[in-house]
């Protein structure tokens, strides 16, 4: 099965935007999974993990408003989580499914966690990468030290060299998937350089109330099944704060992943599996 474009208009507080999104698997019927990325990543990350799992659903994977191929927003100060929840939910709306499954990686993850801790929710499993409901400043101040910083690159491999290294915590990736990476978050420019293909006012917002965030009440009122996956050396979600999210709220199921930090790139094997046996695992 081959991989499509569709895309979708979204209702924000300025006006309507497009949400793009790639789908995989059958067109309609069966079980639908969502796949929703980071902060400045995009639906590309997912490609591997929805070849692995297509012949077990139909995979819709967006680009987050103001990533990828969506739109970007006029007023920064939209790019909140209450407008991505809205986005997800017209999404999942437009598939037609009653249930879905979830497999979001950190910011991804907090979407996915939002939505399943909601009455009534459609969530059926959620899989939360490498973040969990307490996210410490130190690994935001991580982040916020290069989300939004204007970077040109004269070619792609420039790009590559500079990814390797900002995004070396995702782990051990080959140079097939590194190339994919990056040709999938380039944005080239009408004087032929590239940069990265997300919005850099979403910094605006990230940037300006950076502090510990705490959700564990969101965390409690989950009723649906969870897996919690961690790379060994994140800095986003430590080791004590995912070993209490399999001893409160929905007891998530947990799997750590060595060599990694934050976020495991979910490309290799190992890390496939792990979410196709647990999805499928009914």
């Amino acid at each position: 099965m081959a991989m499509s474009w569709n895309s979708y208009l979204a209702l924000g507080p300025h006006g309507f935007h497009r949400v793009c999104y790639t789908e995989w698997g059958p067109p309609a019927g069966g079980r639908v999974l969502l796949c929703v990325h980071g902060l400045t990543r995009n639906s590309r990350d997912f490609d591997p993990l929805a070849a692995a799992l297509e012949s077990h659903y139909r995979i819709v994977c967006p680009d987050v408003v103001g990533r990828g191929r969506s739109d970007w927003l006029t007023h920064k100060t939209d790019y909140t989580y209450p407008q991505y929840l809205g986005d997800m939910a017209a999404l999942i709306a437009r598939t037609g499914a009653v249930q879905v499954d979830w497999v979001g990686t950190s910011m991804g993850g907090l979407i996915g966690m939002f939505l399943a801790a909601q009455p009534n929710s459609p969530i059926r499993k959620l899989v939360m990468n490498d973040v969990g409901p307490f996210v410490p400043l130190a690994g935001l101040q991580r982040i916020a030290d290069y989300v939004g910083r204007p970077v040109r690159f004269g070619s792609l491999a420039e790009m590559e060299k500079y990814l390797r290294v900002i995004a070396a915590m995702f782990g051990p990736l080959t140079d097939d998937q590194w190339r994919h990476i990056t040709e999938h978050s380039a944005r080239r420019l009408d004087n032929g350089e590239y940069e990265f293909a997300y919005d850099p006012g979403i910094a605006e917002t990230f940037k300006s109330a950076l502090a510990d965030v705490d959700l564990w009440p969101v965390w409690d009122a989950i009723q649906c099944p969870v897996l919690v996956l961690r790379g060994a050396r994140s800095d986003v979600l430590t080791a004590a704060d995912a070993n209490t999210m399999t001893q409160r709220g929905p007891r998530a199921e947990r799997v750590e992943f060595a060599g990694v930090g934050h976020a495991p790139g979910l490309m290799n094997a190992e890390q496939i599996d792990v979410i196709k046996n647990w999805l499928l695992a009914d």
